[in-house]
Formats: C-alpha cells, sequence, structure tokens
C-alpha cells in the first residue's frame, strides 16, 4: 500500500481542487491520500464525491499552533468535523487569517513592495488565505523567484520583515481538542528548521506525555540525518512515525506520494480515531 497523509487543496493553500487532489492521488499510485487543509474541513465533501475506486480518503486538517513563541502544525486525523469545540477553535484561527494577512500586505508596502489584497485574494481564492497566498504574490511581482523564498528572514518566515502573528492554537490543547473529538494527532514536519524556530524535543516529549501519538518524519523539509534522529527520538517516546508528500499542487514542488506512511502504523491512526472514519473511493463524480 502506498499511503500519503499530508495534502492540500484549495480548501486552504493547494492549487488543485478537493476533486483533482483525490484524482491525481489515485493517477499517482496512491492507495490512501489524507486531506489535510490548514484550520479547515470544507473540501471533504468535493472530495468523498470525486473519490475514485481503489482509493481511500482520510479526512484531517492541519492545525495551526504556537508554543513559547514558535509557530508549529498538528495534523489531526478522523476527527468529528461537527464537534463543537474543536470546531470553535478552528473557525477562531481561520477567522483571524484575513486581518493577519491584509497586515503582511501593509508590511510590504513599506518596505516598496507593489503587492495589493485584491492580488492575494485572487491567488487565495475560496481557500483560507494564508503566507503561501502572499507568497505566490511575490512570486508573480518577480520580488523572489519561488514560495519558498519568500519564507525567509527577509520576508514571510516568523520574525522576518513582513511577519504578522494570528492567532493559533496551544499544541496541549489542540491535543486534548483533537482527542475529545474522536481524532488522532501527529506533529508535522517538528525538524523544518528552514521555516523558522524549531520546538525542542523536550517540549515534544512533553507533548507525547499529553497524548500526541506521532510525529511526522519522513518529510521534504528533512535531510537523511534529520530522519535518522526523529526516528530514534520517535521510539523513545512512544510515537507513531508518519511519512507524506505535504502536496499543495504547482505551489511547492513536492509531488504526491513523495514520501509515504507505512501501512501498520496507518493501520493503528484508524484502530486510535472514533470521530470518523477512512472512506473508500465509490467511483467517484
Amino acid at each position: 500500500m502506498r499511503i500519503d497523509l499530508h495534502c492540500h487543496s484549495t480548501a486552504s493553500d493547494g492549487t488543485d481542487t478537493p476533486a483533482e487532489l483525490v484524482r491525481k492521488a489515485a493517477a499517482a499510485g496512491l492507495d490512501v491520500v489524507a486531506l489535510t487543509d490548514h484550520d479547515s474541513t470544507r473540501g471533504y465533501a468535493e472530495a468523498i464525491a470525486a473519490l475514485p475506486h481503489g482509493l481511500t480518503l482520510v479526512t484531517g486538517a492541519e492545525l495551526s499552533c504556537r508554543i513559547d513563541g514558535i509557530s508549529m502544525h498538528m495534523l489531526a486525523y478522523l476527527f468529528d468535523p461537527d464537534e463543537p469545540a474543536l470546531l470553535a477553535e478552528r473557525e477562531l484561527v481561520r477567522d483571524d487569517r484575513v486581518p493577519r494577512a491584509r497586515g503582511m500586505v501593509a508590511r510590504l508596502n513599506e518596505l516598496g513592495v507593489p503587492v495589493t489584497w485584491e492580488q492575494v485574494a485572487r491567488i487565495a481564492g475560496e481557500g483560507s488565505v494564508g503566507r503561501p497566498h502572499v507568497a505566490t504574490a511575490l512570486v508573480e511581482l518577480g520580488v523572489v523567484p519561488t514560495v519558498g523564498d519568500a519564507f525567509s528572514q527577509h520576508w514571510l518566515s516568523d520574525g522576518g520583515r513582513a511577519y504578522v502573528a494570528k492567532h493559533e492554537t496551544d499544541p496541549f490543547e489542540a491535543i486534548r481538542l483533537v482527542k475529545a473529538a474522536g481524532g488522532v494527532t501527529v506533529f508535522a514536519h517538528p525538524a523544518a528548521s528552514k521555516r523558522g524556530r524549531t520546538v525542542p524535543e523536550s517540549v515534544i516529549a512533553e507533548l507525547a506525555a499529553a497524548g500526541l501519538d506521532g510525529i511526522e518524519v519522513d518529510h521534504m523539509d528533512h535531510d537523511g540525518d534529520t530522519r535518522t534522529r526523529l526516528r530514534g527520538l520517535a521510539a523513545d517516546l512512544g510515537l507513531l512515525v508518519t511519512g507524506s508528500s505535504d502536496y499543495h499542487g504547482s505551489r511547492k514542488t513536492c509531488v504526491l506520494g513523495e514520501y509515504t506512511t507505512d501501512p501498520e502504523v496507518y493501520g493503528e491512526i484508524t484502530r486510535r480515531a472514533t470521530g470518523a472514519f477512512p472512506v473508500p473511493g465509490a467511483g467517484g463524480a
């Protein structure tokens, strides 16, 4: 089985619609794909309706968190999307995205970059607006060559010249909320240092003690030595190890199935979840 547990659609900052995403996942030879848009479950219905035979969909989300001033992302799988407390927290995070993006546009303008809110809103479309949309605007304007280059101290990374903070959930609270909604939690790309400061291993140990289920080890932002170190940490802490592409369509260079999750780990995730269940493809629309 080929299992990719971290993908984005136009419901957040990907460039493929949920329907396009699942069709491409099937064409890429995947057996299981997770839809994990940022703080959003809006793509579920479209993805399920288009799900081809032979492909299973894991519903999820990538939750925006922050601890001790460090931004981190928490992958949540197979939770009840209508559970009131987790839904309210996701809405609080999403509602803060627009003023935050407007603030980044204003800072870029102060730095002499002629980006406009209308340009960023056009790029975001119906998705949850975020830094990748602002970064794409910088690419369109020729300010940076790629979206990744916009995530630097010069521009949009944490503490960068045009960075603006937003509401982000305490990760311990995120674990509690996801668990209460019947879901499973995995710390996304925990050692992706090029994105900014990373959470110390001592904090990961505290998160594990609080109920964190796993860490995403096999990821494009982790080199070989980092993956080896994270595997050792996961073994020490009793955490599941996942791998995934973090696919965003044409917005990033990663491809579907670039990294995958072991079927036994996937099976354990599904066993632990009680809020929702994987959806087998019925042929699609």
